[in-house]
């Protein structure tokens, strides 16, 4: 296993690696806590020198497709906790100012409660995991445990429920990540690795903190997305032209390529699509790359995804096997330098798609057997990175500003025990472990920080809104 100073297999797969005894990676853990105490993880506060929230989203802004920006904005203006999902630049900004152990693992970078979900394993089980890696980086585990203990505080706030309620809620997340890694500190190198968690896994840990009929209404939430594979996105979106199948046009948030550009553009940019699907397969396993050659080239549409994402290229592809009934459909989504890279260094990989890709694998239990990565020359004469993945495969999120308390309190822990199954696959464990310790001291004192930061959040918002109304930004709402 890797100690808190190796680099991580996503980053440099060739390093040379340190094989060293638990009982030293605990002492290492040890010597971290001392050097920088746990307690010193807790509060927060700006600094004088602080960036302005809002020029650090123009500055993302000129990145991106200039006629989607106003709507991202729109999305982020729906709330504090939209406000935050859309912000994890200012966050990285803010957490660079912050203590770290100095263990690092492979993070996820925007690790805030809607970036968790269900979705369908390679071997068709639902698994609850992390979905979202575009930030994904090399760096301090504190960094997501912080984001995801804020949007639990900003979550719960949203909600109406007070601070005598939102603490415990932020208490029992981090104490979920906090003894899943001592559980995963004692496992085996394999028994992690293959460790995931299913309903029946939820079942067994939580099953107690809820009554029957909580629990029974969170299985169904969770077992919803059965079936809401290729067929279902088929019936959602698409319709036949000429007797042809075709993504249907729904602008802004779809919209068809021939919508987009004029008859020799759009040639261009079906066959530059086309060479990519043809290239992608290099990042795809043998066996995978054999069945994708089985499918051929339908359809394009450029499409509005997430809040944060928005503005950046993101095209779905539909693409038909052996008939109309044998269709799949996958995503390419432009992958731009991580947030995290201003203040923890580049990316050791050139490609951005495959930063992601290779942080994704290193960190899900299980991933979409589609997913991979590959340059894109533009029309603009601009080369896009891109990462594949199948654009709907069992996936749901829950929404967490309406669900009852109590499933909101284990959905946390589950997001929990989850961030620590992924940093435990890629970090030292063992020192980590020892670093948080039997007690809740960390536990504390990332609350004291989740409930500072929600302040310093909802100030954040009501710049966005200021600035709006002042007209220095235009945001586009409802959409």
């Amino acid at each position: 296993m890797f100690d808190g100073a190796q680099v991580l297999p996503a980053e440099q797969s060739l390093a040379r690696v340190q094989h060293i005894l638990p009982a030293e990676r605990r002492a290492l853990g040890k010597r971290a806590r001392i050097q920088v105490p746990r307690e010193g993880h807790g509060g927060w506060q700006a600094p004088a020198d602080r960036p302005d929230p809002v020029a650090l989203l123009e500055v993302q802004a000129q990145s991106r497709i200039p006629e989607l920006v106003p709507i991202r904005y729109g999305r982020m203006l729906t709330s504090p906790f939209a406000f935050y999902r859309g912000g994890a630049a200012i966050m990285a900004a803010d957490l660079a100012r912050t203590p770290v152990s100095g263990l690092r693992t492979q993070i996820c970078g925007d690790a805030h409660l809607s970036n968790f979900g269900g979705f369908a394993s390679p071997d068709r089980d639902l698994v609850f995991d992390i979905n979202d890696f575009d930030e994904t980086l090399a760096g301090p585990w504190e960094w997501d445990v912080k984001r995801l203990a804020a949007s639990l505080e900003i979550a719960g706030r949203g909600r109406g429920c007070s601070e005598k309620e939102c603490r415990p809620l932020v208490m029992a997340a981090v104490a979920a990540y906090r003894l899943a890694m001592r559980e995963f500190a004692a496992l085996p190198n394999l028994a992690v690795w293959y460790a995931r968690l299913d309903m029946a896994g939820v079942r067994q840990r939580w099953g107690r903190e809820l009554q029957p009929a909580e629990l029974a209404n969170l299985e169904q939430e969770f077992s919803a997305p059965q079936g809401r594979d290729n067929l279902r996105v088929y019936e959602k979106l698409t319709e036949r032209v000429g007797g042809e199948l075709r993504i249907a046009s729904h602008p802004p948030l779809v919209v068809p390529i021939e919508k987009i550009y004029g008859a020799d553009e759009q040639a261009t940019a079906e066959e530059e699509m086309r060479e990519y699907i043809r290239r992608l397969r290099h990042s795809l396993q043998d066996h995978v790359r054999h069945l994708l050659e089985n499918f051929e080239y339908q359809h394009m549409a450029r499409k509005v995804v997430g809040v944060g994402s928005v503005g950046m290229n993101a095209w779905i592809i539909l693409l038909r096997g052996r008939d109309d009934q044998d269709l799949l459909f996958l995503q390419a989504k432009e992958a731009q330098a991580s947030v995290l890279e201003l203040h923890l260094g580049k990316s050791h990989f050139a490609d951005h798609g495959q930063r992601v890709v290779e942080g994704q694998r290193l960190m899900q239990g299980a991933s979409d057997i589609f997913l991979g990565w590959e340059r894109i020359p533009g029309q603009d004469g601009t080369s896009r990175d891109f990462y594949v993945r199948q654009l709907w495969d069992w996936k749901v999120s829950a929404d967490v500003q309406t669900m009852p308390l109590r499933e909101l309190m284990v959905y946390g822990q589950m997001c929990g025990w989850t961030l620590a199954r992924a940093h435990a696959r890629s970090g030292d464990r063992i020192a980590i472990a020892a670093y948080l310790g039997k007690d809740t001291c960390f536990d504390d004192a990332i609350a004291e920080f989740a409930t500072a930061y929600a302040d310093q959040n909802e100030k954040d918002y009501r710049a966005l809104v200021a600035a709006v109304k002042s007209g220095r930004i235009k945001a586009t709402t409802g959409i």
